[in-house]
């Protein structure tokens, strides 16, 4: 009885805990996904400078130009130099005149060894040259890298403004077969009364393929856009876990051209590049002059002459001190050309310099002003054009379910409409578009 009592039990509690796991799965399976959370502009913008492989690749050659620095101020090694002459191997044969005595046996007796040191000094603060040319070098290379961070950050900027123009053409279509939907469920009310013809709601419902397929195109035009920016973020977020968030909007411009040049010539780095070639360039031609000149090398030097264990001198004179001053003759100058080669890579940087300016200046003018051309065509649409075609629409629509207008009449209204709206949503994309060039060809963001 009581082993009964057990089994049944047993069987109870295997029934309950089956039951509670399969209701915690059914749970799970019916739990909403949590939306994405959308990322702005700034939190896109410090995703790219953290992960984007192109630019951490640029930031090493700063670090490489400053292990150059370290190269270039190094002192030169001085040599030292051991050697040995006038070995001999004395023989057992002989006696010593003074003693009688048979020489014993001594090999290496007469050999002399010799230590020098020498150190070639370097003149005309070569050595300091060197690191001034590598220091300036390195300024060149953190503006190169700015300048590649300011023409990917275009291209970031290009991709976040392709979605959100994407996200609004998707919405817009959503909102226009939204309403078309209520328009084919009004129509077909008037149908099942007679108030229309089988004909018109006919093509009332092919119509509706446009803007199905406006929705369908928007999608993947979204998902594309996406894609594009995670690339460039270096982001392996699935795309239904990705999303972003801004101002899709216009506003007018906040300076002026005039305004706008003088920061581009402060801000933007390939400009600051140029003028830090230049600079590099005068240096280098300084130390061409430098390395020109003869450097002397001082050698001194210590001698223990074996010899003159044969001589009954005294026994310090075995040992002797010596020194030097080796001095090139420079009767061929053999950095001439290096000289004229420094000298016309100047004049070069400063051509470059000019050419780098006259583009700042030109991409400053061609940015501006298709910013203001873009704003020009926006502002009419903003104050009038949509709410009149929203106005208009409505109203044909109303004419048209009251027997006021032909069904043609409300389709040519609904596909201004329509038009309106892309032409917007499309303007508003171009806006950013200049305004991220205008950015770019400033050096930095003036149109947030």
């Amino acid at each position: 009885m009581n082993i009964r009592v057990l089994i049944m039990s047993r069987y109870k509690l295997s029934g309950l805990v089956l039951l509670f796991l399969l209701l915690a799965r059914a749970g799970v399976a019916q739990a909403p996904t949590q939306p994405p959370t959308p990322m702005t502009w700034e939190q896109v913008r410090q995703r790219f400078e953290q992960n984007n492989p192109t630019l951490l690749a640029g930031k090493l050659n700063i670090d490489e130009s400053k292990a150059q620095e370290i190269t270039a101020f190094l002192r030169p090694n001085p040599q030292f130099t051991v050697s040995s002459d006038g070995t001999q191997v004395i023989p057992t044969s002989g006696r010593d005149p003074s003693t009688g005595r048979s020489w014993p046996w001594q090999p290496f007796l007469a050999t002399s060894e010799a230590g020098n040191l020498a150190y070639l000094l370097e003149r005309q603060h070569k050595r300091e040259l060197r690191l001034e040319s590598a220091r300036k070098g390195t300024q060149i290379a953190v503006s190169t890298q700015d300048d590649l961070e300011r023409t990917l950050l275009f291209a970031v900027r290009g991709a976040f403004v392709s979605t959100l123009q994407a996200k609004a053409v998707l919405q817009v279509a959503k909102d226009n077969l939204a309403y078309y939907d209520h328009v084919l469920d009004i129509s077909r009310q008037r149908f099942k009364v007679g108030d229309i013809a089988q004909i018109d709601l006919d093509r009332l419902e092919l119509q509706r393929v446009q803007y199905e397929s406006d929705y369908q195109t928007a999608e993947v035009n979204l998902r594309t856009s996406k894609i594009a920016l995670l690339t460039l973020l270096n982001d392996r977020t699935p795309v239904e876990q990705f999303d972003v968030t801004g101002s899709f909007d216009f506003s007018e411009p906040p300076l002026t051209r005039d305004e706008v040049r003088k920061i581009a010539l402060d801000a933007r780095p390939d400009l600051r590049a140029a003028i830090q070639a230049v600079d590099k360039a005068q240096t280098d031609y300084k130390l061409a002059v430098a390395n020109g000149s003869t450097d002397p090398t001082f050698s001194g030097w210590w001698t223990h002459n074996g010899s003159f264990n044969f001589s009954p001198g005294p026994v310090f004179g075995r040992h002797t001190l010596g020194a030097s001053v080796s001095v090139p003759l420079r009767i061929f100058d053999r950095n001439q050309g290096e000289k004229l080669r420094t000298k016309l890579d100047i004049t070069r940087n400063e051509r470059l310099r000019d050419a780098a300016e006259a583009q700042v200046f030109s991409d400053v003018d061609s940015g501006y002003a298709t910013v203001d051309s873009t704003v020009i065509l926006l502002r009419p649409y903003k104050a009038k054009y949509l709410k009149m075609s929203e106005r208009v629409r409505d109203t044909v629509f109303y004419a048209y379910q009251h027997g006021g207008a032909s069904l043609l009449d409300f389709l040519n209204a609904e596909s201004e409409y329509r038009a309106v709206q892309l032409n917007y949503v499309s303007l508003v994309g171009s806006y950013l578009a200049a305004a991220a060039q205008l950015n770019m060809a400033v050096g930095r963001e003036v149109i947030q």
